[in-house]
């Protein structure tokens, strides 16, 4: 059975709020939960970006069951990997072993923020598996240092390690990725419903480890306001990731989607109040293989309506699903 999560989806939503939004997926009966983390949101009327770190901090106080992820976060430019690392260690203390590291390459649209460039899509790859490899280094005790092509870690050590460090997952969208991900990754994670995904995954080590997949909804009781917030709010969703991941801002993702229609957004986000239309939508995770897909809620005003349809129709109509 697939296991159903919820997205804390942090560019549409403050951090007090975002923290009473998984308080309540834990209610409903989600059986995990998933964080972006952004410096921007992708259009302006989203509307936020508070930092996901402190989010979940919050959330491993507020919540006692609901397993906790990043999805996912950059070690390569913004943030260090030896401080990504020491933050995953005191989420996996605070959360008491619910935290998972979940990993990707990055979009300039968050890393731009610090000024160094955005590296061609090759070096981003060499980055990721070097900062895997410097976290895992760190995960295991000790004191770390580490002169690579990219990074330097100079007599680095986490004092607060949990006795099981979280699990990581990395972010996969082509061969080179899931190599990566198969080889140094705990799971993997996508979000696009790629059996050839998970295939190359398993050719490099992942087979039995938990895969992880993620797709937008819009629940409203009036599908015409459903698709009119997914239009304006997920529109930037159906772009390729290879152009979603150079755009450095709101603006860009702007010029970049006015073309997109309504009925555009209708073809590839579940909108409305139609439970079987949303089970459609899962479906072609469950027959490509993913063991767990993550469901983000489209508008950050609309999630306990959201919240308590899914616990009462949603959740039970998806746990059928095999």
């Amino acid at each position: 059975m697939v296991q159903i999560g919820y997205t804390m989806m942090t560019e549409q939503a403050g951090p007090r709020e975002l923290v009473d939004h998984v308080v309540g997926a834990e209610r409903a009966g989600f059986d995990f939960s998933v964080t972006s983390d952004h410096y921007f949101p992708w259009l302006d009327s989203q509307g936020h970006a508070p930092y996901a770190w402190s989010v979940l901090g919050a959330a491993a106080q507020a919540t006692s069951r609901i397993p906790l992820m990043t999805y996912v976060t950059c070690p390569t430019v913004r943030y260090h990997p030896s401080v990504v690392a020491q933050k995953a260690a005191t989420m996996q203390l605070l959360s008491e072993g619910r935290f998972r590291l979940g990993l990707g390459s990055g979009e300039n649209l968050n890393e731009h923020v610090v000024g160094v460039g955005w590296p061609a899509a090759h070096v981003r790859l060499e980055m990721l598996e070097e900062a895997v490899e410097i976290i895992r280094a760190l995960f295991r005790g000790g004191y770390v240092s580490h002169h690579g092509t990219h990074f330097d870690v100079e007599n680095a050590k986490l004092w607060d390690l949990p006795e099981e460090p979280p699990p990581i997952g990395v972010a996969v969208s082509g061969e080179r990725s899931c190599e990566i991900a198969g080889r140094l990754g705990d799971l993997v994670i996508a979000t696009e419903p790629k059996r050839e995904l998970l295939d190359a995954f398993d050719q490099h080590g992942g087979t039995g480890k938990p895969r992880v997949g993620q797709l937008p909804v819009c629940y409203d009781t009036d599908r015409e306001a459903a698709v009119a917030r997914a239009h304006d709010q997920f529109r930037w969703s159906v772009g390729n990731w290879r152009v979603n991941s150079e755009l450095p801002g709101p603006a860009g993702f702007a010029g970049a989607t006015a073309y997109v229609r309504p009925e555009d957004i209708q073809e590839a986000v579940p909108c409305g109040a139609d439970v079987e239309t949303f089970v459609e939508a899962v479906r072609p995770y469950v027959d490509a293989g993913f063991t767990e897909v993550a469901l983000v809620q489209i508008g950050g005003d609309h999630q306990q309506p959201f919240l308590d349809w899914a616990e009462k129709t949603l959740l039970p109509a998806l746990r059928e699903l095999r």
